[in-house]
């Protein structure tokens, strides 16, 4: 398939879409209740791993240079944001870790440091993909896909493994951590979509 016959294919359309607001929602996440938070996040991400699952048909290799748009400063608003909502409930113990056969003891593992490097890999993508050219296009939708199936998409199960039980075994009713988003950098509000609102 050509190129600009996959990247407007109405199966990637519908991926980058959930993307967006895949991206929004972790980086608004302190405007949420606890409680909505994770509600929204068992859909909006489930959706998301379905999104990407079904790009499954495209076995061609990025070829293009990529550009990383997410810096650390970006990753540790979103990490510590939802780390600072979620509170004791964002550790959760790590199955599927390399060194877990090896180890005596339970591997501890963080919901929050789990979004924050799936959001990393879909921020770049989107903000590459937004560029609008056919070939960074491309790149950026095999690029994702291949990190998908290396990384992030098991960081996603995992954390959303740990949000479906507290969704439905309970959470821990404790006073919310006081979480300031202005003591922060505002993030760039330009990504792809322009689906966010500029800074008031």
């Amino acid at each position: 398939m050509e190129q600009k016959n996959q990247i407007y294919s109405q199966k990637v359309i519908e991926f980058a879409t959930v993307v967006a607001e895949a991206c929004l929602f972790l980086e608004r996440a302190s405007e949420y209740s606890k409680v909505d938070f994770i509600s929204k996040s068992t859909k909006i991400f489930s959706l998301l791993y379905l999104k990407t699952i079904l790009l499954d048909d495209l076995d061609e290799e990025s070829d293009g240079f990529l550009e990383r748009f997410v810096t650390e400063e970006d990753y540790m608003y979103v990490k510590d944001q939802i780390a600072a909502l979620l509170g004791m409930d964002d550790s959760f113990l790590e199955v599927f870790h390399p060194d877990m056969p090896y180890s005596d003891t339970p591997i501890a593992a963080f919901i929050s440091e789990n979004l924050a490097d799936v959001y990393q890999e879909l921020k770049d993508f989107a903000a590459n993909f937004r560029i609008g050219e056919a070939e960074v296009m491309h790149s950026a939708l095999i690029l994702c896909v291949e990190t998908f199936a290396e990384h992030w998409g098991q960081k996603l199960l995992n954390a959303l493994k740990a949000l479906h039980a507290l969704r439905f075994d309970g959470i821990n009713e404790e006073e919310d951590s006081g979480f300031d988003a202005k003591e922060y950098r505002k993030l760039n509000k330009s990504s792809f979509f322009d689906f966010q609102s500029d800074d008031d």
